[in-house]
């Protein structure tokens, strides 16, 4: 009983009620007769905007919000209309012409017509923030345009190869409802913090960025739903708990449905848990330990390479069980225009130490700080790999979780990045510019351009890249950005692991996707059987 008052507490007073039946206990909340689906996973959800920003968590619940023209499923991933029914590009790949539904339809009734998608995509490139890097240096505000109340066109400043690849994250927004909620000339962004104006399946029922997220659904969601009237939920309940062992905890003891973020060894023994299903795909995201590039010892590109072959690779993999490959290049191996970059680091003292003699610190003697994201146990273990390793070179690692807003705000300048920062990067689209794009100088700021890295001349190439529009110069102008990138060695190019959650058996709809961000799902499908 006090279990299930404590877990009613979740829902800010709201009168739910846990499911029940003989000899038998539910995760699932109640709302009236409609369940209430429970995800867990660590990190918190800062800043809701979608034209601001996008991480893991952060991104799961704007898609359960907001909607976009297009939307990616599957595995492998496809592009499939959504906000927009169909869409043609000129022959001169400049102007792309989006046709919408007529039937779409904002939360507080309002229609989603081309002036919601002009003003959008306007304003995601006037708050130049978050999304703003996918298409600010080919799309002008002034080149969209509202045709006609279901017609919208983007006239690009030159053609752009990924365009259409990046479009499925611009959400759509609600122009009424954020202009009507200005202050200043700030577009709405303080009042789009915790609030929504989107048309999606689910609204907006509490904002508690580090606590929890409540989603209601919306009934008459203009998509439709797409399991039986009869199981359709109430809502998703998003908890963060930041600690790998809580977090496992609550899925035993079925005050969660689903958890994400779950160490190797936890995976194994969840899979043992009768009523207890393991979601184990493999991914396309990126783990790599990023070096301040700019500031402090690792500027050194000597003692960057020394550590990279003092790092222990065979121990990286190890702690994932297997559920991992190493990276042989920046880019995941499932992406268009990867090459095996000959050379790349593996363990090797002898070259760390040479590598160690021409850098500044010949001698080691220095202490390095690695930052890993609070809660996150298998960043940490690799904190302890790094430290094992170093020791060849009498480097020492001071080992820092923090919460990944205080992690990403110190990465956002040179001058307060740590030494050595691990980081996790999904390629939010098919296209190998959603990889490239993370070493251009552009990137510093953002949450992957924590190294700081600058080379000017990869800087030129991923710009030549984008804007080439025959595929097979596209490609090579790729082999040699990759190969640059691992002589300039801004990070340890570690491995790409297995995308993995557990979830109570009684959850249906799961469906993965390989340019979702580590921890995120889809919530749209998802609904509880019993």
């Amino acid at each position: 009983m006090n279990d299930q008052l404590s877990r009613r507490g979740l829902l800010g007073g709201a009168a739910l009620l846990a499911a029940s039946a003989p000899g038998v206990s539910w995760a699932f909340e109640r709302d009236g007769n409609r369940k209430v689906l429970v995800f867990s996973g660590n990190q918190a959800v800062p800043v809701l905007d979608p034209h601001i920003r996008y991480d893991w968590s952060t991104r799961m619940i704007q898609q359960g919000v907001y909607d976009a023209l297009l939307k990616y499923e599957g595995d492998p991933p496809r592009i499939v209309p959504w906000l927009a029914e169909r869409h043609e590009v000129s022959p001169n790949g400049l102007t792309y012409t989006f046709h919408l539904v007529g039937n779409a339809k904002f939360h507080n009734g309002d229609p989603v017509d081309a002036e919601a998608v002009r003003f959008s995509f306007e304003r995601g490139l006037k708050l130049n923030a978050g999304i703003a890097w996918m298409l600010k240096d080919f799309l002008k505000p002034e080149k969209i345009v509202a045709v006609d109340p279901r017609t919208v066109t983007f006239t690009l400043e030159r053609p752009f190869a990924p365009f259409i690849s990046y479009v499925p994250w611009w959400y759509i927004v609600n122009p009424k409802q954020v202009m009507a909620n200005q202050e200043g000339d700030d577009l709405g962004r303080k009042w789009m913090t915790e609030n929504d104006a989107g048309s999606g399946p689910f609204k907006l029922r509490r904002f508690d960025a580090n606590t929890l997220m409540h989603l209601e659904n919306v009934p008459d969601y203009w998509k439709g739903w797409p399991m039986a009237e009869a199981a359709r939920p109430s809502g998703i309940i998003y908890r963060i708990i930041r600690e790998a062992a809580p977090r496992k905890a609550a899925l035993q003891r079925r005050e969660a449905d689903i958890i994400t973020n779950i160490t190797p060894d936890d995976i194994e023994q969840l899979a043992r848990v009768p009523g207890v299903a393991i979601e184990n795909h493999k991914g396309s995201t990126t783990f790599g330990i990023k070096f301040n590039c700019q500031q402090g010892p690792t500027a050194d590109i000597n003692l960057r390479k020394a550590i990279a072959y003092a790092f222990d690779y065979d121990a990286l993999l190890a702690i994932t069980n297997g559920f991992a490959a190493l990276m042989t290049s920046p880019f995941p191996a499932s992406m268009a225009g990867h090459i095996d970059v000959p050379g790349i680091p593996r363990k090797d003292v002898d070259k760390a130490r040479d590598f160690l003699k021409r850098s500044g610190t010949p001698n080691g003697g220095l202490e390095l700080e690695y930052v890993h994201v609070q809660g996150l146990e298998e960043a940490r273990r690799v904190g302890l790999v790094l430290l094992d390793s170093l020791r060849a070179l009498d480097i020492k690692v001071n080992i820092v979780g923090q919460p990944w807003t205080t992690m990403t705000s110190r990465g956002s300048k040179p001058d307060t990045a740590p030494n050595m920062m691990s980081i996790y990067v999904t390629p939010v689209g098919t296209d190998p510019d959603t990889v490239a794009y993370q070493y251009h100088r552009a990137s510093w700021g953002l949450y992957y351009g924590t190294a700081h890295y600058d080379n000017p001349e990869v800087s030129r190439w991923i710009d030549e890249a984008r804007a080439e529009t025959d595929n097979a110069k596209r490609m090579a102008l790729y082999a040699r950005i990759q190969t640059q990138i691992v002589a300039d060695q801004p990070e340890i190019f570690g491995m790409v692991a297995n995308r993995i959650w557990a979830r109570r058996d009684y959850v249906n709809g799961f469906s993965f996707s390989p340019v979702r961000f580590t921890g995120e799902i889809d919530l749209y499908p998802l609904w509880v059987a019993g």
